[in-house]
């Protein structure tokens, strides 16, 4: 079987400065990924040419058997599940909830004049129910907390049964509640067999969910390692990452990192 995702010596440049440089890298349709990294490594890029809203500078990204800029993204785009912040913005304040969900299946932000039969109303309904959100599709997006509007925007983006699901940071600005009850929603869905891939954007190793199977280190635009979890997240790998000594823990599936 083919990847859901490959990158050949992929490489972007934007204003005469290289943001990725040379990245191979493969995603199975079985597998969950978290990118990891520091600030500027390219981890936001990285995710951008996943989701074919970039195209590489130079080498070859082939998402889900299409190959980017040989393909009509407009057809590629509803097989992907994306969760961003920059998503988030497009998503009108006074949007409903089920709305904001039920837009989807049309990959528009906004209910205009979409008809929509009984049965992506349905979908919708359950897809709320799946992310503990039933109760809240009559509020307003706008009105929602930060968790509960992370979980909007997750929920949304696996309304479609996408083919691979790239989160950007789901997890940022979430105090430790809605953290926490995230992270289990996550790990719960990455568990099973019949969740897309998952490719999940952070910036600490105590966001990656249970149920995550491998890991990409990125430095300077470029891989410092990728493979397993439990192979490549490593003391030594961190510190290779982030440039600081590291030291890591790891209980119950969950890790923690301090500088050692």
């Amino acid at each position: 079987m083919s990847p859901v995702l490959e990158l050949s010596k992929v490489s972007v440049t934007r204003g005469g400065t290289r943001i990725l440089g040379q990245v191979d890298w493969a995603v199975e349709s079985d597998q969950r990924w978290v990118i990891l990294g520091p600030n500027g490594a390219g981890k936001t890029t990285l995710l951008q040419v996943a989701a074919a809203a970039m195209h590489p500078t130079s080498g070859t990204a082939t998402l889900l058997g299409e190959r980017l800029g040989k393909t009509d993204t407009a057809e590629l785009k509803p097989r992907i599940g994306l969760a961003s912040s920059a998503m988030a913005k497009r998503i009108p304040g006074d949007e409903s909830v089920l709305d904001v969900v039920l837009t989807a299946a049309y990959a528009v932000t906004g209910r205009w004049n979409e008809v929509y039969e009984d049965v992506d109303v349905s979908r919708a309904r359950r897809v709320l129910a799946e992310w503990k959100l039933g109760a809240f599709e009559d509020r307003r997006f706008g009105t929602l907390s930060d968790g509960e509007q992370k979980r909007v925007q997750i929920a949304r983006a696996v309304m479609t049964d996408p083919e691979i699901l790239l989160l950007d940071e789901p997890a940022a600005s979430l105090d430790l509640g809605a953290r926490e009850e995230l992270l289990q929603l996550l790990g719960g869905f990455a568990s099973n067999p019949s969740s897309p891939a998952m490719v999940m954007v952070t910036h600490h190793v105590e966001e990656i969910p249970p149920g995550f199977t491998h890991v990409l280190l990125l430095t300077g635009g470029g891989v410092t390692a990728a493979g397993p979890l439990a192979e490549v997240l490593t003391a030594s790998n961190l510190t290779t990452t982030f440039g600081l000594p590291i030291e890591l823990t790891s209980a119950n599936g969950r890790f923690a990192a301090r500088a050692s």
